[in-house]
């Protein structure tokens, strides 16, 4: 449960603290905001924005730290909080909250009255602090060799995505208040923003090939460790953000495409949010260059890829009850039988979505009772809930509240609650039960979530190696959920792109279904 919590804690702080500190980029660099000159209401509501996520910032880190907390409460016994306060994490914790607060106290003020050169220089400093520091809580700080370089690398990487994903929440922002104060088109802006976000996106780049290669090593280690292959998920997520930066790029020196460029940058910081979750996922992962007895081959990652006839027999449920270890447990090695409970789990969900994918193309295709597709949603909610954790409630002998208290249970039942409002607001707005603004987005939204919250999923198991081939297949399941979702957000919001989106969203769909039906965990 710790561990789950921790990632998704760490996610919202990095989105947060960028959000906060790629808003002072965005004040002094985009708007052009400064000392002695009252701020206007776009500096005003930018200000505001930023104020409230340093405070929640604040809040959020907090959060991770009584996370730890907890969790070496139960290593040891009773709440240790005087061994915990000297560790580096307590101590670069309670600065990032000071910093944080900090910042939130100087942007309200600024906000309120305006303010003079210290003022914004003491904001543009603790913002930058407060994205710099996270750096003392990364592998950076546990390496022997090169640490201050390490050091530098991963502040400067933080730095620019904060830049860049914070920028484009505030551009996102500007952008609805000033449509809904029917303004006029603010092109000079657009492109100031346009060139400090490249700028951002080659640091990020740089920055990211440098600490790649002092964590992951050689080529072997991209496909046969965790570490590694959520390497490669973020550089896909982030080439498909640099695609749609290319298009806002091209989009600002063309007057009548403003309203998509708009668009565009929706789906950009969709994809830079879940490139911030990626990241905090991987504080989690050992560094690929340390996993050298535990890492898998080639070989034996292209097996868990290979198609072979799906289980469609279920084992039985009282001979696993009986063979496997207890549910509250402490995490064991996963018995052959339990490893075929998952598999053919795997396998029918794979039917279940393949099933929805081919219905939506014929859907596209024209054919009007295809549009009931999203039906199949609610047959894979119910098959989840009663399959996914056999010795929990309604199956096995855990209740239902004690079994949550497991971060695979707890993340299973969360799946199963996105599934089962998947397939209700899609079918309400394709049935035309539903208007299709605003609920037709529900679907998009929940998707993009759901997908980076796979890349987010772990099990708990004995043996590293086994653990990564049994979740090998979810990286690419999420990066097809994410895109499945904000293609579909295009296809809604980008009339002129709707055909390329909806197929592509369609095609992403599909491919979650095959890509299930050839999982195999032995």
């Amino acid at each position: 449960m710790a561990g789950f919590l921790d990632v998704v804690l760490r996610g919202l702080l990095l989105a947060l603290a960028s959000i906060a500190a790629g808003g002072v980029a965005w004040l002094g660099l985009v708007l052009r905001a400064g000392p002695g000159v009252k701020p206007d209401d776009a500096t005003r509501r930018s200000l505001h924005v930023v104020a409230l996520a340093a405070a929640l910032a604040a809040a959020v880190q907090l959060a991770v730290a009584l996370v730890a907390l907890g969790g070496l409460a139960d290593a040891v016994g009773g709440w240790p909080a005087g061994l915990f306060l000297d560790t580096m994490f307590a101590r670069a914790a309670s600065v990032r909250v000071v910093l944080a607060v900090a910042v939130a106290v100087i942007a309200a003020l600024v906000a309120r009255r305006g303010a003079g050169g210290v003022a914004w220089l003491a904001l543009g400093v603790t913002s930058g602090a407060l994205v710099a520091s996270s750096a003392l809580v990364s592998h950076a700080v546990a390496r022997v060799e090169d640490r201050g370089v390490l050091l530098v690398l991963d502040a400067a990487h933080q730095l620019a995505a904060a830049v860049w994903v914070g920028g484009l929440a505030h551009l996102t922002i500007h952008a609805i208040r000033r449509r809904a104060d029917a303004g006029p088109p603010q092109r000079d802006l657009v492109s100031r923003f346009s060139r400090l976000a490249f700028a951002a996106m080659v640091t990020i780049a740089l920055a990211g090939a440098a600490l790649t290669g002092f964590y992951v090593g050689d080529a072997g280690a991209f496909v046969g460790t965790a570490y590694g292959v959520m390497i490669v998920s973020k550089v896909v997520l982030l080439l498909a953000a640099l695609g749609l930066a290319a298009a806002n790029f091209f989009a600002v020196r063309r007057a009548s495409t403003e309203i998509t460029l708009y668009r565009f940058v929706e789906v950009e910081l969709g994809l830079g949010l879940t490139l911030l979750f990626a990241a905090a996922s991987l504080t989690s992962l050992p560094p690929a260059v340390d996993v050298v007895a535990d890492r898998a081959t080639i070989a034996e990652v292209a097996a868990r890829f290979e198609p072979r006839l799906p289980r469609l027999v279920s084992p039985p449920h009282a001979e696993l009850v009986r063979s496997a270890d207890p549910l509250m447990a402490p995490p064991g090695e996963r018995k052959p039988i339990e490893r075929a409970w998952s598999e053919y789990n795997h396998h029918w969900s794979g039917f279940f979505v393949l099933l929805m994918g081919l219905g939506a193309a014929i859907e596209r295709l024209g054919v009007r009772w295809a549009r009931h597709w999203p039906l199949a949603f609610l047959g894979l909610a119910v098959f989840m809930f009663v399959r996914n954790d056999p010795r929990a409630w309604p199956l096995g002998p855990t209740g239902f509240w004690e079994s949550l208290t497991l971060p695979d249970v707890l993340q299973h039942r969360l799946f199963t609650l996105l599934v089962l409002a998947f397939g209700v607001f899609e079918w309400m707005v394709r049935a035309e039960r539903l208007p299709r603004r605003p609920w037709a987005y529900v679907f998009p939204l929940l998707c993009a979530v759901a997908g980076g919250l796979l890349l987010t999923h772990s099990h708990a198991m004995f043996n590293l190696k086994e653990e990564f081939l049994a979740e090998v297949t979810h990286a690419p399941l999420g990066i097809l959920g994410v895109f499945a979702g904000w293609g579909r957000w295009l296809e809604l919001r980008v009339p002129s792109s709707s055909r390329v989106s909806g197929w592509a969203w369609t095609a992403c769909l599909t491919g979650v279904g095959l890509l299930a039906l050839v999982y195999r965990e032995g």
